[in-house]
């Protein structure tokens, strides 16, 4: 058994290295915490996510940009590699929910739509990735499909922002119960709920936001359920 001391060891440094994007650190100590028997799902959430919630916060007070953002996010992907194929025990938990996530017809910008993809993905969301360019039907369509709880559409242009009302209402009155999110440079929160939408992400780094305080909560409600807590 793994002791509370040793625990928080490897996950500072799990958190650590992906605040300083050192994917080697990552990699290293994500291979401790297997052969120390800490849990993966654990060593994911409380390691490398809280991780990602200090990136949030440094990108907040403009002390990281995207480019770190990136670099960070690769240092968590390093980490996720070695950790995820270990989560049998968790395997059996119900999925959080599941995410449909693009860029609209017209749109070949998806940095912002990768990173929301990322964090949901750690936060345990199967996630359904449209990618780029993303004709307005299928949004719908995929939706229906795989019954998921989100749609997340992303345009950094105003010319394929406009679509994001058609694909909205398609969406609602199929099933009006979904929750939408829209994302990009050229809306604004009264666009967005214009359009419809449930959620606004003023721009990739505010979706980042959103995501990282959603894996915040939902670290936060697996703690509280957790009977040994």
């Amino acid at each position: 058994m793994i002791s509370e001391e040793r625990r928080s060891e490897i996950l500072a440094n799990l958190s650590s290295g992906v605040v300083e994007y050192d994917e080697e650190q990552v990699r290293e100590w994500a291979h401790i915490a297997l052969e120390e028997g800490l849990d993966a799902y654990d060593a994911i959430m409380s390691g490398l996510a809280a991780g990602m919630e200090i990136v949030g916060d440094l990108y907040d007070r403009h002390e990281y940009f995207v480019p770190e953002i990136l670099m960070c996010a690769d240092a968590l992907y390093a980490g996720l590699d070695i950790l995820k194929p270990h989560l049998s025990v968790e395997a059996s938990r119900a999925p959080k929910g599941q995410v449909v996530i693009g860029t609209v017809q017209g749109d070949v910008h998806d940095i912002g739509k990768n990173l929301i993809k990322m964090m949901f993905d750690v936060g345990g969301f199967t996630v359904h990735d449209l990618g780029r360019d993303v004709p307005l039907d299928k949004f719908a369509e995929e939706q229906i499909r795989t019954n998921s709880d989100i749609v997340a559409i992303s345009a950094m242009m105003t010319t394929t922002m406009m679509g994001m009302k058609k694909i909205v209402q398609a969406i609602k009155a199929k099933n009006p119960n979904v929750a939408i999110m829209l994302g990009g440079a050229p809306l604004t929160r009264d666009v967005a709920e214009l359009f419809g939408a449930d959620g606004y992400a003023e721009h990739a780094g505010n979706a980042v936001q959103e995501a990282i305080k959603m894996i915040a909560q939902l670290r936060r409600l697996d703690q509280e359920d957790d009977p040994a807590n």
